[in-house]
């Protein structure tokens, strides 16, 4: 795919040949090794009934009917605004459609602090330096943690006390200029934290400067296939008006 895009940082058009899509979103999946977190159960999938109609073909309905029991935040990749932490209602719904974001992937092995697996400022500013000249200034940033394993779009993540972000990483990424954050855990923050919240409320800019047109998306996976590098970033948002709703990130390499 060939696209023409225009670049804010020095506002000139460039065109850039991008590699076939690939799909970095988990979905929601109603078996017991569907994804789970936050001590919830497995998702449900069921057809509905309702006195002697059962919505499925297999049980002599017409059609398939089926009801569908989630949480976004546990259950799938999903994008959260900033209305996840707030008391006043924002809807994540409001921020879509976005344009195609000119990205960064970086994969990183948090480092061990006492009990816990972290990911720091440090860690970030070297595997962006790793990728040597970039060729824009990126609007979202998309981690993925090392070991990648492919037990991630299954694993149940309650108790489990995943790595997380630093508040100093969560400050790092705003001061960079990144808008959207992306990542391969639950959460940014600690599983247990007595509701800190620590790296939300850093990258969102809470309490002094919201940053209401910020997000970020949890539980994505990102295969072996895709190399770190710069790219862009098609951000796909189901719409639900909700603090956060089920997302499909798609990514797009540079090839030329």
């Amino acid at each position: 795919m060939k696209v023409h895009i225009r670049i804010e940082d020095n506002i000139e058009e460039r065109e850039f040949v991008l590699s076939t899509p690939f799909d970095l979103s988990i979905p929601v999946a109603s078996k017991e090794e569907a994804l789970t977190a936050w001590y919830l159960g497995p998702p449900e999938i069921e057809p509905h009934k309702e006195g002697d109609f059962i919505g499925s073909v297999q049980a002599g309905a017409s059609t398939n009917f089926n009801t569908i029991r989630f949480n976004p935040h546990a259950h799938v990749t999903h994008t959260e605004c900033l209305g996840h932490i707030t008391e006043q209602f924002h809807s994540v719904n409001a921020l879509f459609p976005l344009p195609l974001l000119p990205a960064v992937l970086v994969s990183v092995r948090p480092e061990k602090r006492g009990e816990d697996d972290c990911i720091t400022a440090d860690q970030l500013k070297e595997q962006l330096e790793g990728l040597g000249k970039k060729p824009f200034s990126a609007k979202a940033l998309l981690l993925r943690t090392l070991p990648n394993e492919t037990g991630k779009k299954s694993r149940q993540y309650s108790h489990s006390n995943p790595p997380y972000l630093t508040e100093a990483a969560a400050v790092w990424i705003r001061e960079a200029g990144f808008d959207h954050l992306l990542i391969d855990l639950p959460s940014v923050d600690k599983e247990l934290d007595g509701g800190a919240l620590k790296a939300h409320k850093a990258f969102w800019g809470l309490p002094e400067s919201p940053r209401r047109q910020s997000t970020i998306t949890e539980f994505l996976y990102v295969s072996e296939e895709v190399e770190d590098s710069y790219g862009f970033l098609d951000l796909q948002v189901a719409p639900f008006e909700n603090d956060a709703s089920p997302s499909r990130p798609v990514w797009f390499k540079i090839v030329n």
